[in-house]
């Protein structure tokens, strides 16, 4: 653009040279290169610092690799390059009969647990009633040895014999005591048929909680034989093919997803010609792609990051000597289109020109709107390589 605004400056001084047939001397040549060289560096440093322009714009958009959750033979790819796709459409299929009979047989382990549970429920059940009849049967034992005991206290009382002997008092107190102990046992076994049955997590039994963990978990991983579209997009360079082997390995993506809702155009300035530049600050946009046409934008954000300033852990300090330094770099600015483009093939990735004109000496604008201009004109001439 320097070189367009000197070109425009020559060719005005050749035609006052010859409208006005002014002699060409080391005078008058002299006074239109110094003339020229402190006109157009007034307005070079103008427009740089209040209509700052870029020729490093660029269409950015997201790419995502299709990498799939779990590993397997793929039996499906239905999608097609570069058709427009909606979110949770089918990108590819893998065979999912392994991961069918994996949930198959967590469900049959599930019912199983199920099924243990009740048992669980039953013995506890038989365990107190074995208790019920224990205590019964003590209570019986205890009953017959008291009333032993008593008859031969009450004969004694009378002046009498003993009704039983101390042989038969003896039985009968053993038998109380094997009565008792029954009880206890039986108490115990009721005690640990509770606890079996009663031990929960947040409700439920630990193996039934277990085996539906385990089943959610293998049917997660049945849903994730069908790959989907994580967006609107599309994909692009489909080599996938029925009969391949799809596993979940982080540098090996399958596919590439371009997303269609993630597009940004991106402008690079150097750092001294963002000073005066504002969110909402009037733009203009010239695509190589699009010569001759030029596109009214405005400024949306300015991100306030650079690459050259980010830091990331590592094991050495930070060097300001090092020789790999990166140079000052350029801040990005996101130039939103009021123009639609529909009507023109711009691919994500496509060059621009961009212009920022803010209110200050906002007449010098009009040159930057002209030279912008010619500069898009230019566009219509190139050469392939």
């Amino acid at each position: 653009m320097d070189l367009l605004l000197i070109l425009t400056y020559a060719a005005i001084c050749w035609a006052v040279f010859k409208i006005f047939r002014i002699p060409v001397n080391q005078w008058t040549l002299a006074t239109a290169v110094l003339g020229g060289v402190f006109l157009i560096a007034t307005l070079l440093l103008l427009m740089s610092y209040n209509h700052p322009y870029s020729s490093d714009g660029r269409i950015y958009f997201t790419s995502a690799p299709v990498i799939p959750t779990v590993g397997g033979q793929v039996v499906q790819v239905p999608v097609t390059p570069n058709v427009p796709l909606k979110k949770g459409d089918v990108l590819f299929q893998i065979d999912p009969r392994p991961y069918q009979y994996t949930v198959d047989q967590k469900r049959a382990s599930l019912a199983e647990a199920e099924q243990t549970v009740r048992q669980l429920k039953a013995a506890l059940d038989a365990a107190n009633a074995a208790v019920t009849g224990a205590e019964a049967s003590r209570d019986r034992s205890l009953q017959a040895f008291e009333k032993f005991q008593q008859s031969n206290e009450n004969s004694k009382a009378k002046g009498g014999a003993a009704v039983f002997s101390e042989l038969e008092v003896e039985n009968r107190r053993g038998i109380y005591l094997t009565a008792e102990a029954a009880v206890d046992t039986a108490r115990a076994q009721a005690a640990q048929a509770k606890l079996a049955y009663e031990s929960e997590i947040n409700g439920t039994n630990p193996t039934v909680a277990r085996l539906q963990a385990e089943l959610l978990n293998a049917e997660y991983d049945l849903d994730q034989t069908t790959v989907r579209a994580p967006s609107d997009g599309y994909v692009t360079q489909v080599f996938l093919r029925p009969g391949m082997m799809a596993n979940p390995l982080p540098l090996r993506p399958v596919m590439v997803f371009i997303n269609s809702e993630d597009r940004m155009l991106g402008a690079a300035f150097i750092q001294n010609s963002l000073q005066r530049v504002r969110v909402g600050d009037e733009a203009e946009v010239a695509f190589k792609a699009v010569p001759g046409k030029i596109f009214k934008a405005r400024v949306k954000e300015v991100i306030d990051v650079m690459a050259q300033g980010q830091l990331q852990p590592s094991g050495a300090l930070i060097d300001p000597q090092a020789p790999e330094r990166l140079p000052a770099g350029q801040t990005l600015a996101n130039i939103e289109l009021l123009e639609s483009t529909e009507g023109y093939q711009l691919p994500g990735g496509v060059v621009a020109e961009v212009a920022v004109y803010t209110h200050h000496w906002h007449h010098v604008a009009v040159l930057r709107k002209v030279l912008l201009r010619m500069s898009s004109w230019m566009n219509y001439v190139f050469l392939e390589h």
